[in-house]
């Protein structure tokens, strides 16, 4: 599994990749997101952007609900905003996120991806390019197959892929459509994802957890 740390630079300049977390959810995710990030240590190196399907007037109050659950700064991703680890970014709900080869935000069109104004998957798919095998993608609860197609992107470039198990989600759709292309790394109850995550960023094993029954 690619999760060694990568650098790159001469010996006595290396610089050490990032690690973006990309979390995709519908349907039960805001709960799921909200449980994630109460338990993920604020000083863990990493960033964490966050597609929620949501109706754009529920923006504000999306950000407003994760920032009382957590120590991480949460705020909505701005176009042209370089990532930085320590802060959690949330995809606006009309167009789609995506990472530049440098490492900052833009915005793409909202011509709907799957139905979708705000798809996981360019985000996905583009954070794969530009962070390589240091992205951990993550699936929750929700309607649909969005995300399917991003995680394959980030399978191809060496990251890893997480999704809910069934028994924690509300809905089964996002997560059972990720696992059945093949680029899904664990099948994870809700509680275990947060400590899975650390394991990875730290460069740990992340030890065999059952599914729900």
């Amino acid at each position: 599994m690619a999760n060694e740390p990568q650098s790159s630079g001469s010996r006595s300049g290396t610089v050490t990749v990032p690690w973006l977390i990309a979390i995709a959810a519908s349907a039960g995710g805001i709960q799921a997101v909200r449980r994630i990030l109460s338990t993920l240590p604020a000083e863990l190196p990493a960033a964490i952007v966050i597609v929620q399907h949501r109706p754009p007037d529920y923006d504000g109050y999306l950000h407003e609900l994760l920032s009382r659950r957590t120590s991480w700064s949460v705020r909505v991703a701005s176009q042209g905003e370089a990532i930085k680890s320590g802060h959690v970014y949330l995809a606006r709900p009309d167009s789609h996120l995506t990472v530049t080869p440098d490492r900052t935000f833009m915005y793409r069109d909202g011509t709907r991806i799957r139905f979708l104004r705000s798809s996981a998957n360019p985000l996905f798919e583009s954070a794969a390019k530009g962070f390589g095998g240091h992205v951990v993608g993550i699936v929750l609860t929700g309607f649909g197959r969005d995300a399917t197609d991003g995680v394959q992107g980030v399978k191809e470039h060496g990251g890893v892929v997480i999704a809910q198990d069934q028994a924690t989600s509300e809905q089964w759709g996002m997560p059972s459509s990720a696992i059945e292309s093949g680029a899904v790394d664990y099948v994870l109850p809700l509680d275990a994802i947060a400590p899975a995550i650390e394991h990875i960023v730290r460069g740990e094993p992340v030890p065999a957890i059952p599914a729900t029954s």
